[in-house]
């Protein structure tokens, strides 16, 4: 057989690869602009939703403390967590975080509702007061009250407001509300420079693109006319209408949100009642895992990934307060719906009564738990290049990493015991998570192939 030498010069030459760039250049801005990925802030584990009226600076020390009572009725948080299933020693392991988190840190996001959840207008309307003005006074006395939680203090990591749709029947309202407690909190807390950073604004009802393109143009006004920096307003998005799944041309429009929102999105929400509802499902068959909800998350999950926007679950309204046997029906069940979201990939969820906190942490906290050894083991062997039991590629090793980060950064985990296991640092698990951010050591380790 003859033998072939070598070709004298490369096949492609400049030209070449100049086409192909050209080429791409849309695929390169859409993956660098539409696609950046997570940016490794903490993410809540829940958001809670109170009757904005109802607020006052110490309202999360009182669910604190109201949610640790209600686990001393069943015979502590440790029992609670036996009780919705934990084993002994999980139990043992868990409980004592828990308790810790209640007195601390019992509400991680807090959303003081202008929706459905309020009701002074309509005892407004009853006593004979106008609920316009009732509504007004209540958007500037939130404001103040949260601004009052800040300065003392007790401010939540996360808080705002969820203010109505903009649906025709309630759009100029809900925006008044939404411009009333925007300005006045700006003024409150002293300007600009004073607005918290876990400031979060909640959009319900989204039917289509173009409520959101219009709410885009109401946060980009009031950072105007305020002076904040463009981009400093972000909101949520309530995903509780088939139209945003399936829309009239049979496009999915929640999946186009985040090309369409200027940067302005921060996480989507999965709305229970209100979606389930819309596709007839009967009352009693509601729920968060029901095929409907199934469906509807995955699509939420798809429109979203390598985008940063974070997603919510929804919340179940099956409360623990009746006897003792109807709660520790409740518990067990909202445990179990927690403990599902979280496996799914849902790492946020809705709660509605203090009572629902106890179970909301211990389901969180052992679900990181039970996981971080298998998860600290393989980041160790992948970090030190060394062939374990699994041999991980770099997507497989920043899941790793954001598993324990997030754990993390709920208190499900402490630092110490990530560095015990790891070797890593908290900034630099987070640089292993998300690579765009990464620490100088690990940017060899986050590039390896496998």
């Amino acid at each position: 057989m003859g033998s072939h030498s070598p070709r004298p010069h490369p096949v492609f030459g400049e030209a070449d690869y100049e086409r192909i760039d050209a080429g791409l250049a849309d695929t390169d801005r859409l993956l660098a602009v539409g696609y950046p990925g997570d940016s490794g802030s903490r993410q809540p584990v829940h958001t809670v939703y109170v009757p904005a009226d109802r607020f006052t600076p110490s309202l999360p020390a009182e669910w604190g403390a109201a949610a640790l009572a209600a686990a001393e009725e069943a015979g502590g948080v440790r029992a609670l967590a036996e009780l919705v299933g934990l084993s002994p020693e999980l139990a043992a392991e868990v409980a004592p975080r828990v308790e810790a988190k209640l007195r601390t840190e019992p509400i991680e996001d807090l959303r003081l509702d202008f929706e459905d959840g309020y009701l002074a207008p309509g005892r407004a309307a009853q006593a004979g007061g106008d609920p316009e003005e009732t509504e007004d006074a209540e958007a500037v006395r939130a404001a103040d009250q949260l601004a009052a939680a800040l300065a003392a203090g007790s401010a939540t990591p996360f808080a705002g407001i969820r203010f109505k749709c903009l649906e025709e029947a309630t759009r100029r309202r809900g925006l008044r509300t939404l411009e009333l407690f925007v300005v006045r909190l700006v003024d409150a807390v002293g300007g600009p420079d004073g607005l918290p950073d876990g400031l979060v604004l909640t959009l319900p009802k989204v039917t289509t693109v173009d409520q959101v393109k219009a709410m885009v143009y109401a946060v980009e006004r009031l950072e105007s006319a305020l002076g904040l920096n463009p981009g400093r307003l972000g909101f949520e998005v309530q995903v509780e209408t088939p139209q945003l799944i399936i829309g009239a041309d049979g496009s999915h429009p929640v999946a186009q949100l985040p090309h369409k929102a200027d940067g302005r999105i921060t996480a989507l929400h999965y709305g229970t009642y209100d979606y389930s509802a819309s596709l007839s499902i009967a009352a009693a068959y509601q729920s968060m895992e029901h095929p409907v909800a199934d469906f509807a998350k995955e699509v939420m999950q798809l429109a979203v990934a390598g985008t940063g926007i974070r997603l919510s679950d929804g919340s179940t309204n099956i409360l623990p307060l009746g006897d003792a046997a109807q709660r520790q029906e409740a518990w067990r069940l909202h445990a179990r719906l927690v403990r599902r979201s979280l496996e799914r990939g849902f790492y946020q969820g809705w709660d509605l009564h203090a009572h629902q906190l106890p179970t909301r942490y211990i389901a969180t906290y052992a679900f990181y738990r039970q996981g971080l050894d298998a998860a600290t083991e393989r980041l160790r062997n992948y970090v030190a290049q060394t062939v374990g039991a699994v041999l991980d590629e770099p997507a497989t090793a920043r899941a790793l990493a954001a598993f324990v980060l997030r754990g993390l950064q709920c208190g499900a985990v402490g630092a110490d015991e990530v560095l015990a296991s790891t070797g890593l640092t908290e900034a630099e698990l987070t640089g292993l998570a998300h690579p765009r951010l990464a620490h100088p050591r690990l940017a060899h380790s986050a590039a390896v192939p496998n």
